[in-house]
């Protein structure tokens, strides 16, 4: 009977086999399509950064020099540089760790770069990029070392939880940010910091876009429905075509669509300008600003990298139900390792340091459980490099109720922590509360590290403080304290 199945397999079955074997479908419960549709999903949440890296990364560096060459900006380039590197890096974190995470350029991390990095004295953008890669080549080291990997498995792991829940709030935030239903409120004394939609209401196309697209993904899972959110994407992308081929809602003054307006201009397809890849000078820094200097902004720019990451690993991980009894993702150090060479191609590739992206909760929440879902948004970024125009018709309102959902589902974690005991839950609920409030991953976990040694020594539970863990709050009061720092090193 077996070796009758065996000889009459078919094609299909046996390249389902070959993937089975690879990544793991079976035992976690998975199909092919659940992954593919995971990494679409995921693909839609994180496409933003296509039009967003571009915008950021546009600007003159210190000489008035554009990244991608030319007289001006070169948003072409920058996105087409931005899809490839993603693309690539997150096939490979599929192929080697079998992880549902994938990479783009981070946000916070170009705008390092951008702002501050390249605007110092004689910099360039080749010599802020060669700065990117210097921090991947010793994030590398770290985790080949295995002190990334020991620094992650020190920290307790109720801190783990309140860090995937603050991941959790921050993602909200970040989703009800970018479908502009809250915004920074006018520039006055008595105004508050955040106001809800115009003026308290829902006045405009776009939010009710969005509206609608929240309503649909809640009632699709609350009544458990497969791909609820793809379906929810799909449907406010639909729903937004509509209303601008109807209203032109892109040419009010007022009210409009944010970063991308829904509508397709020309063709589908162009063909890619890769003019941003080895755009990097990894030793021109250290000509113009100096050893000390170059190792402060490395530093600034490592930090953040090195633990946004070992958050969002964990954060996916308890999503997808991945985590062992340790609280430990499966191949721990791959994926730390794939992240970290992800910094050093994205400076190489002339596009900011890459690393993990929380979006990829949204495809774990819709189903994929392996790497295969990395592959598969590796591949649509890939063919976005093609295909810009298509990718840029999805607008962030109709790609925000999927963060919205994501962070839902996240926050359901916060019941694993102990509130009852305050040595406890005082670390837990600052690192919750200042992701989002801080709008930064790192803030949170960089306080709640801090919160977490003060206090056990102040009850004396010094000793059961990890070494590790103690080396880390004392360099996260040095990041706190970055710019007086700087200003005294003569970089501010």
């Amino acid at each position: 009977m077996t070796t009758s199945h065996a000889g009459s397999a078919t094609p299909s079955a046996g390249r389902t086999g070959v993937l089975d074997r690879c990544f793991h479908l079976a035992e976690r419960g998975t199909t092919p399509l659940r992954e593919i549709r995971g990494g679409l999903v995921t693909f839609f949440a994180m496409v933003y950064i296509l039009v967003l890296n571009p915008i950021i990364l546009s600007g003159p560096d210190s000489t008035g020099a554009y990244l991608g060459g030319g007289s001006g900006p070169n948003k072409a380039a920058i996105a087409a540089g931005t899809a490839l590197v993603a693309g690539v890096m997150s096939i490979l974190m599929g192929g080697v760790a079998d992880f549902p995470l994938a990479l783009a350029a981070g946000l916070g991390l170009n705008t390092m770069v951008a702002a501050t990095i390249v605007q110092l004295p004689g910099m360039t953008w080749a010599d802020g990029m060669g700065i990117v890669v210097i921090e991947g080549v010793v994030i590398v080291l770290l985790v080949l070392t295995g002190l990334r990997e020991a620094i992650f498995r020190a920290v307790p792991r109720y801190l783990r939880t309140a860090i995937s829940v603050g991941i959790g709030l921050f993602v909200t935030f970040v989703g009800l940010v970018n479908a502009g239903i809250v915004h920074k409120s006018p520039d006055r004394v008595d105004s508050p910091p955040l106001v809800f939609a115009v003026n308290g209401s829902l006045s405009t196309w776009p939010l009710l876009v969005f509206v609608a697209g929240l309503a649909l993904t809640a009632v699709l899972m609350v009544r458990r429905v497969n791909g609820a959110i793809l379906i929810g994407i799909v449907f406010s992308t639909a729903c937004a075509l509509i209303v601008e081929a109807l209203f032109k809602v892109s040419a009010k003054p007022s009210g409009g669509w944010g970063l991308t307006t829904p509508a397709l201009k020309g063709s589908p397809v162009t063909a890619p300008d890769f003019a941003t890849l080895g755009q990097v000078s990894p030793l021109g820094s250290f000509h113009k600003l100096g050893i000390v200097a170059v190792v402060v902004l490395s530093f600034s720019v490592m930090l953040a990298d090195f633990f946004d990451t070992m958050g969002t690993m964990v954060a996916v991980g308890a999503e997808g139900d991945l985590l062992d009894e340790n609280g430990d993702p499966p191949k721990t150090r791959s994926i730390l390792l794939v992240d970290s060479l992800a910094a050093v191609a994205g400076g190489v590739g002339g596009v900011s340091s890459n690393t993990a992206y929380i979006e990829s909760a949204t495809g774990v929440a819709d189903g994929a459980r392996t790497g295969l879902a990395s592959v598969a948004t590796g591949v649509f970024f890939l063919l976005a490099t093609f295909l810009s125009p298509l990718a840029a018709v999805v607008p962030n309102e109709a790609a925000a109720p999927a963060l919205v959902a994501v962070g839902f589902l996240m926050m359901q974690q916060v019941s694993k922590i102990d509130w009852t005991d305050l040595a406890v839950a005082i670390p837990a609920f600052l690192t919750i509360v200042f992701m989002p409030f801080g709008y930064s991953i790192t803030v949170g976990i960089g306080i709640g590290f801090i919160a977490h040694v003060l206090i056990q020594a102040a009850v004396g539970g010094a000793r059961k403080v990890h070494p590790l863990l103690w080396v880390v709050s004392l360099l996260f009061v040095v990041y706190f304290l970055l710019e007086p720092i700087e200003r005294l090193l003569g970089l501010k």
